[in-house]
């Protein structure tokens, strides 16, 4: 089954304890955390002091998406603040290879993310370091975004490659998330959904429907 990963970008940030328990308790696999420096994305949003604060109120694996440049400077920070997963965008560190070993070498899940001008030729050669591959589904930066179809591709293309290779990766999607784009993904063989506005704008007694909308 899918699992689903709420984005806390989405979420009410005033309320942000209450809102970690609300997901993991009406049904989150992931939480997934967006990390955004105003470099690599004309945006900024959270670092490890978030990562930190979090992990004493979910035992939910903590997914973390850096989108920043440089990367590798930072990556310690991340695993130290309690992080399960880290993955970055490999066109933002040219030190890629050395990163994933960096991630994995601390008994972290490590992942690439893959911008929508990155095609899946250009990552080909990590996908036997890693444990997770993220497909963006809209330009990385901002939330509330259009899922964009032509990324399908990349999904259907991430799960052939995984067969042929007999690798074990996870691929997950990125942006625009909802129940009918969820649909998709599923279709492709997608195995980890994010979303943030379909689930937090719900409104907090409607989490556990919304979540389960996505399976």
């Amino acid at each position: 089954m899918v699992k689903i990963a709420p984005s806390i970008l989405a979420a009410d940030l005033m309320d942000m304890k209450n809102e970690i328990k609300l997901v993991d308790a009406n049904g989150a696999d992931y939480i997934h955390i967006d990390v955004m420096d105003g470099h690599y994305v004309n945006n900024i949003a959270f670092g490890p002091n978030m990562v930190k604060s979090m992990r004493p109120h979910t035992k939910k694996i903590l997914d973390v998406h850096l989108m920043i440049s440089p990367v590798k400077k930072f990556v310690d920070e991340f695993i130290a603040a309690g992080a399960d997963i880290i993955s970055f965008h490999p066109d933002a560190d040219k030190n890629s290879r050395n990163i994933l070993n960096q991630i994995k070498s601390a008994n972290c899940k490590a992942g690439i993310a893959i911008h929508p001008k990155v095609s899946i030729n250009e990552i080909v050669s990590f996908l036997d370091l890693i444990d997770i591959v993220i497909v963006m589904t809209v330009v990385p930066g901002f939330g509330g975004q259009k899922f964009m179809q032509s990324e399908v591709n990349k999904i259907i293309e991430l799960s052939k490659i995984r067969k042929k290779r007999n690798l074990s990766y996870e691929i997950e999607i990125d942006g625009g998330i909802n129940s009918e784009t969820g649909k998709i993904c599923k279709d492709a063989n997608a195995d980890v959904l994010v979303a943030g506005s379909y689930i937090f704008s719900s409104g907090k007694e409607n989490y556990k429907k919304m979540i389960d909308s996505l399976r």
